[in-house]
């Protein structure tokens, strides 16, 4: 009897690790039934005791010195001795990984965070295992840190990731453009008339949406958002906090006497009907959050994004022309005048979004890792 169990490695490091794994969990038991998915967050299976520190004081790093991120991203951006020696720093999770694989037996591994891919790589190298490994890139940009020799897979968003990774010597039939996966609630918009009764938002004005990430806006939130005091007309307002309690106090405080109609939220899991229903979204340029936007045709102004992948993130929306870039607040506001007052600047980043969506992409990438699946089982009893 085949094995179908799946691997699924991840991190939380950022949300939105984790939410390619659940949404490549969710499409692969929905596809195959008979495929039994297991996600572990590697950095907690491999260094339970310093996880929890590490991950604050990697977020602390990025909140207060992002350009010490951004120097170190963009220095080891092509594999070179700096980031061979920092890729060095994944053994120390070998024995650990190696213990679940040979309990778990999968079939497939997939690591959607780029420390996971680079253990499985080193366990292959040293011919510890032989399980097929897949990697979902969860930017629009290559790094060293996603490139290993040892992936069997590559699943990733654009043809521009694909044509970078061809450049660090990753053969062409080894990536498949499926686009980011995502949540499969992210495919279609719905019935707009009714998610807009059911948020209570008004048809005739126009709803900007704010967006922080999963753990909210970084540095400068709630001074972003003053942005919107020197609009002239009325319009609705929808901010996403995500888990940061205190900028939801801030705010909700801050906009007591707003001239426009405001709804402040914690952390949801519905970002898809408000997306449906919003004109323009204001948000950091996280991989996964600009694609949901994309799939759901939503225009987008982000806001100072960090150094590193975020930036690159951003250079390919504004390659695509899906997006507009703002860089202080007094910037901010005047983009978002722009848009809600040339009405014809939305329509053209809906018509570009509409045109590099990937709505299918969560089950293209479960389809893709079934296949290698069901490959490696050929060759076992071939």
């Amino acid at each position: 009897m085949h094995n179908d169990k799946i691997l699924i490695l991840t991190g939380n490091y950022g949300d939105g690790h984790q939410q390619a794994a659940a949404a490549v969990s969710h499409s692969l038991k929905l596809g195959y039934p008979q495929a039994e998915t297991v996600i572990v967050d590697v950095m907690d299976l491999t260094h339970p005791y310093f996880h929890s520190i590490g991950r604050y004081l990697f977020l602390q790093s990025l909140k207060k010195v992002p350009s010490m991120y951004g120097y170190l991203y963009r220095k080891t951006r092509h594999v070179n001795s700096l980031s061979d020696f920092l890729k060095k720093l994944n053994r120390f999770g070998e024995e650990k990984l190696l213990d679940l694989i040979e309990s778990m037996r999968p079939s497939v591994v997939v690591s959607t965070f780029p420390g996971a891919a680079g253990l499985m790589s080193l366990l292959k190298s040293h011919g510890l295992t032989e399980v097929p490994t897949v990697t979902v890139m969860t930017d629009y940009t290559v790094h060293s840190y996603w490139v290993y020799p040892f992936t069997d897979l590559y699943i990733v968003g654009s043809d521009e990731v694909k044509q970078g990774l061809i450049r660090h010597h990753i053969p062409g039939e080894s990536i498949s453009v499926t686009g980011i996966p995502l949540r499969l609630e992210f495919s279609q918009r719905g019935n707009l008339e009714l998610l807009r009764r059911k948020h209570h938002l008004d048809d005739g004005r126009p709803t900007l949406l704010f967006m922080g990430g999963g753990d909210g806006f970084f540095g400068e939130g709630p001074h972003q958002i003053e942005a919107l005091e020197s609009l002239a007309d009325p319009i609705q307002v929808i901010i996403i906090c995500g888990h940061n309690h205190k900028l939801k106090q801030q705010l909700t405080e801050k906009f007591k006497s707003s001239s426009h109609k405001v709804l402040i939220l914690g952390y949801i899991d519905y970002v898809h009907e408000l997306m449906a229903v919003a004109d323009l979204l204001v948000t950091k340029a996280g991989g996964l959050t600009i694609s949901e936007a994309l799939n759901m045709e939503l225009p987008m102004i982000v806001f100072k994004p960090l150094p590193g992948q975020e930036e690159d993130n951003v250079n390919y929306l504004l390659r695509s022309g899906t997006a507009l870039l703002a860089n202080s607040t007094r910037d901010l506001g005047s983009k978002i005048r722009e848009c809600f007052s040339q009405p014809s600047i939305l329509g053209r980043m809906r018509e570009q979004a509409r045109e590099i969506a990937k709505r299918q992409a969560a089950t293209d990438a479960a389809d893709m890792i079934w296949k290698l699946r069901y490959q490696s089982v050929q060759v076992q009893h071939g």
